[in-house]
């Protein structure tokens, strides 16, 4: 049994937690307007005027003119989201993060020990309400695909279950929207066949949606039945480490996806060295609005876990690896494969300072456990230029 943990408005809850005042008002966790900043996260009560994460913040202010605006602390919440995995490791060791805020569990051994699937997914959010005063919201499904549709379903502080028996009675009368990877252009071909439900769209013959939507037709027809056989794979067994973010609205800013990513690397990058892991590989993983998967990959002739030399890797993939097409994505993802416990031996190709990246990583930690997690901040700036047209569909 599967149980996913998807924190509610993380990045803002937390601000919440920190300071009372906010609780009831509208929070933005994001850039400034002014530097082309972007929402990472929203609370409720902003959300109700239309604001989502990915948005720029001048969009967001435009909506909610009265929203507070708080830079992220992304080493802070960070510590927090590592309070968090300590709770799932009290009842399993198989956790799969997926990101600061949200991971999948595997209880299926664990549950003579602390009882049923949905007794342990229930302890797991009482613990995380008590120790972190924090909302989650938690699925327990039979697989990973089932357990996050639940735990999305029903947010905030939402939980719920699905019983391997109530799988067809559970999928069959949502919006086939629903399914993850089912956009806009999917959308519209359904509803041109008269598709509306997931009960409808498993009447669907695989033949029929292999013709019309290639090989995202697998895709739909397995998920339109609950079927999804990933297994949950920690850190610790994994031969690599990646996040990546599905969009709330499919993005078609360059800049937007570039802040993204950034964000992402530096998770990626903490994770490695959390676990005093290096990787050799860097993918970058974007999916357009039709489902289109593009990965880039690109090799180092050393294994690395610094955020500078992964970044500018990813950094040159998104902004000259991509396909000559339509910017509207809504999934973007970055991983490190190859990985292992390799300590450095020479200096990296990328590194041209002796070293310096190592080390700002190192001082990096070391000003922020004495000063403060805002008493330094990394910077982007972007690199494109020429491939910025061929790419970006719009610059609000």
């Amino acid at each position: 049994m599967i149980i996913h943990v998807d924190m509610d408005a993380f990045y803002a809850s937390v601000e919440e937690r920190e300071r009372p005042e906010l609780r009831g008002k509208p929070v933005i966790v994001g850039g400034t307007p002014e530097g082309r900043g972007v929402v990472a996260a929203a609370n409720y009560a902003v959300r109700k005027f239309g604001v989502h994460s990915a948005m720029p913040t001048s969009t967001a202010l435009r909506l909610c003119r009265d929203a507070i605006v708080l830079r992220p602390r992304i080493d802070y919440y960070a510590e927090v989201s590592r309070q968090i995995r300590d709770v799932f490791h009290h009842y399993t060791p198989l956790v799969e993060p997926l990101s600061l805020d949200e991971a999948f569990l595997d209880v299926s051994g664990c549950i003579q020990l602390f009882g049923s699937a949905e007794e342990i997914g229930r302890k797991i959010k009482q613990d995380i309400k008590d120790e972190l005063q924090l909302v989650a919201s938690v699925g327990v499904a039979t697989n990973k695909f089932l357990a996050k549709f639940a735990s999305d379903l029903d947010k905030p502080d939402g939980f719920v279950v699905v019983q391997e028996n109530a799988i067809r009675e559970f999928l069959d009368p949502l919006p086939v929207g629903s399914i993850w990877g089912v956009g806009r252009v999917a959308g519209k071909a359904l509803g041109q066949l008269g598709i509306r439900t997931i009960g409808q769209l498993r009447g669907l013959s695989r033949e029929t949606l292999d013709g019309r939507f290639g090989k995202m037709g697998e895709h739909m027809w397995n998920l339109a039945r609950g079927i999804d056989d990933r297994a949950v794979i920690p850190d610790r067994e994994a031969k690599s480490i990646s996040h990546e973010t599905t969009f709330a609205r499919d993005v078609e800013d360059f800049e937007v996806l570039q802040a993204w990513l950034m964000a992402l690397t530096e998770q990626v990058a903490r994770r490695l060295r959390r676990h005093s892991l290096r990787g050799r590989t860097v993918q970058l993983k974007v999916r357009y609005d039709d489902f289109d998967t593009i990965t880039r990959s690109q090799s180092l002739p050393e294994p690395t876990n610094s955020t500078d030399v992964l970044w500018r890797v990813a950094s040159n993939l998104l902004s000259s690896r991509l396909p000559d097409r339509h910017l509207c994505v809504r999934l973007i993802g970055i991983g490190v494969g190859n990985v292992d416990r390799t300590e450095r031996k020479q200096q990296l190709t990328f590194d041209d300072d002796g070293g310096g990246s190592e080390r700002l990583d190192e001082v990096t930690d070391k000003v922020k456990d004495r000063f403060g997690p805002d008493a330094i901040r990394r910077a982007i700036a972007s690199g494109r230029s020429q491939s910025r047209d061929k790419h970006s569909a719009s610059d609000p």
